[in-house]
């Protein structure tokens, strides 16, 4: 079957997106390529979502994932966002795994749940083999901060190649956040190596109920 055309548009995913300072700095910067440095405060990012329905999305159909990674040096955009690199990346629809693998995205299978009780919202990554890997629990208020909307920009590698993707989003946000705690549950799994620093220090987050975005996957070489 034919991969889908990019670009590619998602909207109203629900999501839960932060980033904080890793307890293994080095371990982190291990997982990037010849050519990426980490950003000064070595943060690293995580953004666990939820797309419920095929409706909302143009081809791939619904998925969830959680991709996690690092933020970089040097190739912040305008506004100041940094690029980040994807050092992992686990998603539950086999579609969107291969049109992401074919742009440099080390896509694996893998399903995560989002869910909101109450004031709290609580995101679980599992791996190809239903293994609990990553969880994420969060306090959220239950109104609306403000409507974000800009760009992110992730760096990726195909055949050797950096290659840069800008991702245009919309997104309406929470008007309270509070990290309350992010556990790596799988010490022999790759992903351990971004296990944050004790006391956690969280450097950015959010929580959206809707998020709407588009997908190139990698716009061209960096």
């Amino acid at each position: 079957m034919a991969l889908p055309l990019a670009p590619q548009l998602i909207v109203n995913s629900r999501m839960l997106y932060f980033c904080w300072v890793p307890e293994d700095s080095a371990a982190a910067a291990a997982l990037l390529p010849e050519g990426l440095t980490p950003a000064e405060n070595q943060a690293i990012f995580i953004n666990q979502y939820v797309v419920d329905r095929d409706e909302q999305t143009s081809h791939f159909g619904a998925y969830s994932l959680t991709y996690a990674g690092l933020d970089l040096a040097g190739l912040d955009l305008e506004d100041g966002t940094p690029g980040r690199w994807w050092s992992h990346y686990l998603n539950s629809n086999p579609v969107m795994c291969d049109y992401a693998a074919k742009r440099g995205v080390p896509a694996v299978p893998g399903r995560t749940t989002l869910d909101l009780d109450g004031d709290r919202v609580t995101a679980i990554t599992y791996d190809a083999g239903d293994r609990a890997i990553i969880r994420s629990v969060a306090r959220v208020g239950s109104g609306l901060a403000d409507t974000a909307r800009g760009h992110l920009r992730y760096i990726t590698a195909v055949d050797g190649q950096l290659m840069s993707g800008n991702y245009a989003f919309v997104g309406e946000i929470s008007d309270d956040f509070e990290l309350l705690s992010l556990e790596f549950l799988a010490p022999d799994h790759s992903c351990n190596a971004l296990r944050p620093a004790t006391p956690l220090e969280v450097t950015f987050g959010f929580y959206g109920p809707r998020v709407s975005f588009c997908y190139p996957g990698g716009d061209g070489p960096l």
